[in-house]
């Protein structure tokens, strides 16, 4: 699914669960935004400092490294659950039904299944690095001006975790929808034809999203 994608929603538990991780998923990508913005004031800061006063912001590529990770995980579970994420419709697109849920609930559950591998891992390798009796509660640091790299490590599994859930809910909804066969299942992306993304786009754009 690449594009958007319409989530229904009702007063359900299944429902309501989504809409209180949707909100979480909300912070975690304003975050990751905020931390393309702060990336940019300190490439401002580092090139002013370097140009003007001969001497760029130390640490520079440390503070990007450290940011890297909020980039690139904190709007993940905000993304799946709006379905944005990009994969290949050619076949499931063409699907209806409870033959479509059967074929999304499979997927995610082998989406889920890797994310919790994932999951440990991360997990494992952040502990790796955390040491309550080090400085800084820290075993590694970065290169130029010794940042503990202990926080950046632990924002995967806690990005990880929250999509894990959203996955869950997910497989929840698909589930629902493939036993009772509804046409609108909630807590689900719904994949949208082309003149409906341009709709939704379009309502976008204009400030009136419905």
């Amino acid at each position: 699914m690449a594009g958007n994608a319409n989530v229904l929603t009702d007063d359900s538990l299944l429902s309501l669960l989504d809409q209180k991780l949707n909100e979480i998923g909300k912070f975690l990508a304003l975050i990751s935004g905020l931390a393309v913005f702060s990336l940019m004031i300190l490439a401002v800061l580092s090139v002013s400092g370097r140009n003007f006063f001969n001497h760029p912001l130390p640490g520079y590529i440390d503070w990007i490294e450290q940011a890297m990770p909020l980039i690139a995980f904190m709007g993940i579970s905000y993304t799946q659950r709006n379905g944005g994420h990009i994969r290949m419709d050619m076949v499931v697109g063409k699907l209806k039904g409870r033959t479509l849920y059967a074929a999304e609930l499979l997927t995610t559950l082998a989406i889920l299944t890797l994310m919790l591998l994932i999951v440990w891992g991360s997990w494992e390798h952040f502990q790796r690095s955390f040491d309550f009796n080090a400085p800084m509660w820290s075993r590694d640091s970065s290169m130029d001006i010794g940042i503990p790299l202990w926080p950046a490590k632990l924002l995967a599994p806690v990005a990880f975790s929250v999509l894990c859930l959203q996955l869950i809910v997910q497989a929840w909804g698909f589930t629902s929808a493939l036993i009772s066969g509804t046409d609108q299942p909630v807590a689900v992306p719904l994949i949208e034809d082309v003149a409906a993304q341009a709709n939704h786009e379009a309502s976008h754009l204009t400030g009136h999203d419905d």
